[in-house]
């Protein structure tokens, strides 16, 4: 399974929300995954795509979730199944 990247910005209190939620699962389950952290205001085009939808939570560069941790999702995608990347507009 190729990592996780979250994507938020500083003083975020969404971003910070989703990242400790992330922690707390992964721990649950024994699981000690690497998250790598991107500023979206550091880069133009991230701003540009995900800016308005922070924090974005990526797994082998796809967007499983944003705003908020879905459970669910997580769920499915650390299962190893099939799951949809969100398009966000």
């Amino acid at each position: 399974m190729s990592g996780f990247e979250l994507i938020g910005r500083a003083r975020c209190g969404l971003c910070d929300e989703l990242h400790q939620a992330l922690l707390a699962e992964l721990a649950r389950r024994g699981l000690t995954l690497a998250i790598a952290y991107t500023d979206v205001d550091s880069d133009p085009e991230l701003a540009r795509r995900f800016g308005w939808h922070v924090p974005v939570l990526r797994l082998g560069g796809a967007v499983l979730c944003a705003h908020r941790l879905d459970l669910g999702r997580l769920e499915i995608a650390l299962a190893g199944q099939h799951w949809e990347p969100l398009e966000l507009r």
